[in-house]
């Protein structure tokens, strides 16, 4: 299984998809493939117009995307693909039409059993973990469960950030993950900061970036890592 779980899709002051597009590239290999491209997370813009800048990016490091949408059914899609992307967006309303699509089992073999590569960004790394009960977005739409993929045994949270802006009273980032491991003690939960990502392998986890990630399991206290370090424990 190969996996490329992507915090953010874009650093302050760049294009899209620009600091992560040679990992990519690396991820995908010289060969030119074309992938499938999930853009369900996408809400106050239309799928074409996700799938044009995606496919923009993609083609730039010689690789192509093609959209799921546009196929009449999205479970052989997935079953054909080379490889399957999933954008960032609204984990909410990604995880709504994964389950009204039928696709969680047909993602999970192709990238399980077939080892066909997976990308994800923001809520495409969300939909990686065994829930989205991690998620930073807002409920929008009922996801018609709570399940995602469960390809990694851990929880992330994108865009992880360490405090509130200057003036603001409510809750930290980490008070929510706190509120999580009271209610899910045997979890552990990575705080994936910006301009980060995971890649997995073989069933071995590294981390790629230059900023520290923030570890958290309920009876522990929270610590931080870097990518020097080992990460191969979230895969048990």
């Amino acid at each position: 299984m190969r996996l490329l779980l992507i915090s953010n899709s874009t650093m302050s002051g760049e294009e899209y998809l620009d600091y992560p597009k040679n990992n990519i590239k690396d991820f995908l290999g010289d060969k030119p493939v074309k992938a499938l491209f999930i853009p369900y997370a996408g809400v106050s813009f239309s799928f074409d117009e996700y799938e044009e800048k995606v496919k923009d990016k993609f083609n730039e490091i010689g690789h192509d995307i093609v959209s799921i949408h546009h196929f009449d059914d999205p479970v052989k899609a997935v079953l054909e693909a080379e490889a399957i992307v999933v954008g960032g967006g609204s984990t909410w309303n990604l995880t709504h039409l994964i389950h009204k699509n039928k696709l969680t089992d047909a993602i999970r073999k192709k990238v399980m059993d077939e080892k066909a590569p997976y990308i994800g960004w923001s809520a495409g790394s969300n939909l990686s973990c065994p829930t989205i009960k991690t998620t930073n977005d807002m409920p929008i739409i009922d996801p018609l469960g709570f399940e995602a993929l469960n390809l990694i045994p851990f929880q992330i949270n994108p865009h992880y950030l360490d405090k509130n802006p200057d003036g603001h009273g409510g809750e930290t980032r980490e008070d929510r993950i706190n509120e999580f491991m009271v209610l899910n003690t045997d979890m552990y939960i990575a705080g994936l900061r910006e301009g980060t990502m995971f890649l997995v392998e073989d069933g071995k986890i590294s981390m790629i970036g230059d900023r520290n990630c923030r570890i958290f399991k309920h009876g522990i206290e929270a610590y931080e890592l870097s990518a020097k370090d080992d990460f191969n424990f979230l895969m048990k």
